[in-house]
């Protein structure tokens, strides 16, 4: 019998790698090697006592050194430094990212640098990183594996389809949206919505910076830009499309006319297991879809006009270079701004799109470029903040 897959989680404590330990809870395959939070010290240690690990790390210093005084034969390790010498020492077979936000960029290249596989469910890690990333994976020998419902998706109808009859056969990839809580609404009503508005989701359960990112759909701007890089697919031929039953998480069109598709009840339980086991599919404890019970499912095109973010994302995906990473920073400024209810709903765009014609893009020949671009972004689009405090919305 082959030993157990050594499993590493990063962000263990959010939404992604609380079901993904549940994963791990219902199987004799993987093992647990080690956990990783950024601050949720006393949950992190819960998680590692229920699971029988005794290393950590936390990116917080001050969160580390609570840690370590609340369980002294726990190994803590500190600051992102500790997170990279978790990843390193880990003996990992598969590292699943689940960090939030462009924090998860350091430790995608430490994995990938190792020629560690990378479940990835942190997106902005390709929004930023992009061709490097893919480059390290390719020069290491290590997989991507993505853990994003739509990617997943994608992914299993695209390595069945080239494995049979080669990449020619793909003209199109259609990813979908739930449309998120305000689908149906004008800019005018967005202008007024709430905290607690954004984050009630009709269809997934997130945390609150993906959520937000679900309610402006740059969720799919960011998706449109990691499939590009995961799938070598270009941008044209990568389309969006509402799809409020959450049934439907991705299609591929073939050069014959057909359409395949990849449908499921929405539960993230099942793109984290495929991540995790592949290229093996094991049995889970989800929903079965009865799709006569279901009854009808319905697509719509996006409303770019009152979700501009989307189209943001394109506009920056065509610019190339540090432009994905302009609009990612900028957007994480914008949301954190939104959360902390300094702006209002329909600032969020407006921030971004300010930041990113304030910063020509340049090249991206090293990751280096890259936190430079993110520095700049974040103090542009932190000065963006204070005009669209004092000028009213343009719609």
């Amino acid at each position: 019998m082959s030993r157990a897959r050594r499993i590493l989680i990063l962000g263990s404590t959010g939404s992604i790698g609380v079901q993904a330990l549940s994963v791990i809870a219902q199987s004799d395959e993987l093992e647990l090697v080690g956990l990783s939070a950024r601050s949720s010290w006393e949950t992190l240690l819960e998680q590692a006592r229920e699971f029988g690990t005794r290393r950590v790390a936390l990116s917080d210093a001050q969160a580390a050194d609570h840690a370590a005084g609340a369980w002294p034969d726990c190994e803590v390790l500190a600051g992102s430094e500790g997170v990279a010498e978790l990843i390193v020492e880990s003996g990992a077979d598969v590292v699943l990212n689940a960090i939030v936000g462009s924090a998860g960029l350091g430790p995608t290249i430490a994995t990938l640098g190792e020629g560690i596989d990378l479940a990835l469910a942190n997106k902005e890690s390709l929004v930023a990183g992009g061709e490097l990333v893919t480059a390290l994976a390719q020069a290491t020998g290590a997989q991507i594996i993505p853990v994003d419902s739509e990617h997943a998706a994608l992914h299993q109808l695209i390595a069945a389809e080239r494995a049979t009859a080669g990449p020619g056969t793909i003209e199109r990839l259609t990813i979908t949206a739930s449309g998120g809580p305000f689908r149906g609404m004008s800019r005018e009503q967005l202008g007024s919505v709430s905290i607690a508005d954004a984050l009630a989701h009709p269809t997934w359960e997130m945390g609150g910076k993906i959520t937000i990112d679900s309610s402006t759909l740059m969720n799919k701007g960011l998706e449109l830009i990691e499939a590009h890089h995961l799938f070598d697919v270009a941008y044209d031929r990568i389309d969006v499309v509402v799809h409020p039953q959450s049934i439907v998480h991705g299609c591929v069109a073939l050069c014959d006319g057909a359409v395949i598709a990849h449908l499921g009840h929405p539960d993230m339980r099942v793109p984290i297991a495929y991540a995790l086991h592949h290229p093996e599919r094991v049995e889970l404890p989800v929903a079965r879809l009865d799709l006569a019970a279901i009854g009808s499912l319905t697509f719509e095109p996006v409303d770019l006009e009152t979700f501009p973010c989307l189209g943001l994302a394109r506009a920056a995906a065509a610019a190339g270079g540090t432009a994905p990473c302009i609009l990612n920073a900028a957007n994480e400024v914008a949301v954190h701004a939104f959360l902390a209810g300094s702006i209002p709903f329909t600032a969020i765009a407006q921030v971004i799109e300010t930041t990113l014609a304030s910063i020509d893009a340049r090249p991206l020949a090293e990751f280096e470029a890259l936190f430079a671009a993110d520095r700049e972004a974040r103090e542009v689009a932190r000065a963006a903040l204070d005009q669209v405090r004092s000028v009213p919305d343009r719609a």
